[in-house]
């Protein structure tokens, strides 16, 4: 079965181009010239991942990432923002509202498609097998399903977004060790994104507030980066 993208742009050339581009490359595409005619075509067939534009008539892009957000149906839908928008402000708002990749125009649309696998990817989304194992738990309160995606902390899930996920679990993956910013980059988004060092430092701080106490597992190295404790008090 095709993945489905739905492209959100109020643009008709780019939005054709996007398209045209993601049909190629055997995925079922679905376009809205609005923010509020994305959030109905939503709510009629979820997509696998949303390409967002931020500056929509009606609501804008921030707004509908927003209200994907607050909703248990959508707070795990993967969304990349593709706008004109390119300051490091906006990329950093986008991020904390929950997006898991932000592209500039002009783009290339081979790097478009390349970022929509990476996060299909990712996020497992579209993928029916739910393979055994995969586990990781630490301080016998923070579980992590590298195989489902899931996390729970003292049994209650928390919801994350895909690139807070992909932080945890690589952190998790040699708890104690250092990594550094530009290996979390490359880790978590295979080197081929435009997130920098603040918008690691924006993803850690969510995903701190996220896990409550057990946040304090993620212990900053001043001027190197982050590792992961082997329990909240650090030992």
């Amino acid at each position: 079965m095709k993945q489905k993208i739905l492209v959100v742009e109020d643009e008709p050339e780019i939005a054709e181009l996007i398209r045209m581009h993601m049909d190629r490359n055997g995925f079922q595409t679905t376009v809205a010239h609005s923010g509020k005619a994305g959030i109905d075509e939503i709510a009629r067939s979820m997509p696998d991942c949303v390409l967002l534009d931020l500056m929509l008539p009606d609501l804008d892009g921030l707004e509908v990432c927003r209200r994907l957000r607050r909703h248990e149906e959508t707070e795990k839908l993967p969304v990349i923002m593709v706008t004109a928008k390119g300051e490091e402000s906006d990329v950093v708002t986008g991020i904390e509202l929950g997006a898991d990749d932000y592209i500039t125009k002009p783009f290339s649309p081979r790097v478009l498609v390349a970022r929509v696998k990476s996060v299909l990817r990712r996020t497992g989304s579209g993928e029916t097998e739910s393979k055994p194992g995969g586990l990781i738990t630490l301080a016998d309160e923070l579980v992590i399903d590298t195989e489902r995606h899931r996390v729970s902390v003292r049994g209650k899930t928390v919801n994350l977004t895909v690139t807070e996920f992909g932080i945890l679990k690589y952190l998790a993956g040699r708890t104690g060790f250092v990594r550094t910013r530009d290996q979390i980059i490359s880790a978590v988004h295979g080197g081929n994104t435009i997130l920098s060092s603040r918008t690691v430092d924006v993803h850690v701080t969510a995903l701190r507030r996220k896990l409550g106490e057990v946040g304090r597992m993620i212990e900053t190295v001043r001027g190197v980066g982050y590792r992961l404790s082997e329990s909240p008090d650090g030992a």
